[in-house]
This record gives structure tokens, sequence and C-alpha cells, in this order.
């Protein structure tokens, strides 16, 4: 099964995304995002991140680890080329993040959105369909 696709969606783009648990569907629409965003590595690897992230609910722990990794790579340049999420409790996420520096395509992500965003179970695990402001 492939973990994401990206989406036709008429005036953002769009991706849709899998994982066998929520750790899984948070890594790979973090592959995904950047993906679609083509950031480019240029230097060599910045030392290890940890971040803690919080939401509300399953979705809005979604937006905001991937607004997180957006904000790492607009304000500090960095593109994380891995992720270790190292605990998922009642909408708080610890990860560790391997960084590059990168730069900027033409491509750009400008957020995440909540628009139509609802996180699915399905037999293989857990869907979530995804929509970025560009």
């Amino acid at each position: 099964m492939m973990s994401f696709e990206e989406i036709e969606h008429t005036a953002d783009r769009a991706f849709r995304v899998t994982g066998r648990d929520m750790a899984g569907l948070l890594e790979n629409a973090a592959r995904a995002m950047h993906a679609l965003d083509e950031p480019r590595s240029t230097g060599e690897p910045s030392a290890t991140r940890q971040i803690e992230i919080d939401g509300v609910d399953r979705e809005s722990l979604l937006v905001n680890w991937l607004n997180e990794l957006l904000y790492l790579e607009q304000t500090h340049h960095l593109v994380c080329e891995r992720f270790h999420i190292d605990e998922i409790k009642n909408h708080h996420l610890r990860a560790r993040l391997e960084t590059r520096e990168c730069m900027r395509t033409d491509t750009h992500i400008k957020a995440v959105t909540f628009h139509n965003l609802k996180i699915c179970e399905t037999s293989e695990g857990l869907e979530a369909e995804v929509v970025v402001d560009v």
C-alpha cells in the first residue's frame, strides 16, 4: 500500500495519506507534504531536534505537526529528512527530527488547513485527506 498520493483539489493542493497507526499517519503526512513542497537539501545534517506538539483532537494534532514542520522549513531553512515519533498520548506528541539545511523552490506551501480534514479508521489503519494552502 502506498503511504500517500496527491489528489486533485480545485484551488489548493491536497494529498491522501495512510498509516498503520497515528505515528505512521503523521510520519507519512510529513513525507507527503515535503514531496509536494519540494525543498532541496543543501547542507550537512544539522543536529537532531526534539519537538512537542499538542492538539485538541487527532485532526488538530496532524495539522499542528505539519505546520510546525513548515515553520522549521520557512523560518530556519531546515528540511526534516527523518522523523521519529517517540510518544503520542492524549493528543500530545514528542518527536525527534533529523534535519538538513534547505533551499526554497518555486513550489511553496503556505499552511496546512482544516478544510474537509477527517482522520478515518480503515481495515489497514488510518487515512486522512489533507489540503494545503499554496
